[in-house]
């Protein structure tokens, strides 16, 4: 072996062994009789967390473990199973993949290749969508962001397709799954856990971080979290950030309503976008310190703006 290739091999080897420790500092906590998360870090996908940022989540059934959302890659779903082991040595018999953003699914990869025979339920639009090439694009921006961190993820799709409204019983656990429409995405499913009373919402709901809203609808997202009031959930577990009770329903769907009733109050009065963010920040004092406020909030606006300018057509 030359010198470079040697050297090359050390860094390698030294940034898997960092990003190993690195994900060995998180644990499944306990939210219910049943029900596991790991909530993951609020910053962007980089170098340093790989690509880690969702909420992991597990329920352990009379059969098996259903796991909700892998995460961003391998290396995080591999994450997941070493803390899946610490609680049961039941086999994973089914995953929940709440929508098509890359950083909820991509560690399904990791969940197929100890469990080739679990069942991976997903919106019948993520399924199409990532067949359509948005799995790989996925992939590579991942790789991007964290500089090859994530390297060794493959993409595995769902291989049963939802549309909402199913109810489940898997493991002897029944489990509803709601869809209405475009909220985050056109693909959102959350899922209720009813012995538990524990609904994951996926990045129809977000604490303490705002998210990317690029492919989301703000009066479908608020009328979402409306539909998720109604469930009365004794537990809710974001996409992003702490687990909470449904404060964290009113807390989201507050951003949301502000947001968008703001902007079509000014969109009225005939301001643009870019004239409408210092006066909406000072409706927003709330959340000004939550991650990636600085960074969203104007794209929030522009967002809102188009959305209700279409409307007016």
């Amino acid at each position: 072996m030359n010198r470079l290739a040697l050297i090359g091999l050390l860094m390698m080897l030294s940034l898997q062994s960092a990003l190993a420790a690195y994900l060995d500092g998180f644990a499944a906590e306990k939210i219910s009789a049943h029900a596991y998360v790991i909530h993951g870090p609020l910053e962007l996908p980089n170098e340093t967390n790989e690509g880690f940022m969702n909420n992991p989540a597990f329920v352990v059934t009379d059969d098996g473990v259903v796991v909700i959302d892998p995460g961003s890659s391998v290396h995080t779903g591999k994450m997941l199973l070493r803390e899946i082991a610490k609680v049961t040595d039941k086999p994973v018999i089914a995953v929940f993949d709440t929508h098509i953003h890359g950083d909820h699914w991509l560690g399904n990869d990791a969940i197929h290749r100890a469990y080739p025979d679990a069942t991976i339920y997903a919106h019948d639009k993520t399924i199409s969508m990532i067949d359509d090439g948005e799995g790989q694009s996925w992939l590579d921006l991942m790789h991007s962001m964290t500089k090859g961190a994530t390297a060794g993820t493959k993409v595995v799709n769902a291989n049963q397709a939802l549309n909402g409204g199913e109810d489940l019983t898997i493991g002897g656990h029944p489990f509803q799954i709601i869809h209405r429409g475009q909220a985050h995405t056109r693909t959102d499913i959350m899922i209720l856990h009813k012995p538990d009373n524990v609904l994951f919402t996926g990045d129809n709901v977000s604490n303490k971080r705002l998210i990317r809203l690029v492919d989301a609808s703000f009066k479908g997202s608020i009328e979402t979290i409306e539909v998720a009031k109604r469930l009365k959930p004794s537990v809710v577990v974001p996409g992003h950030g702490k687990t909470g009770g449904t404060e964290l329903l009113d807390q989201y769907q507050t951003y949301l309503s502000t947001l968008y009733q703001n902007v079509s109050q000014l969109f009225e009065e005939n301001l643009s976008d870019y004239e409408m963010k210092p006066l909406i920040h000072n409706k927003l004092t709330t959340f000004h310190d939550w991650s990636g406020y600085d960074d969203e909030l104007g794209k929030h606006i522009s967002g809102a703006y188009l959305e209700i300018e279409a409307d007016a057509f």
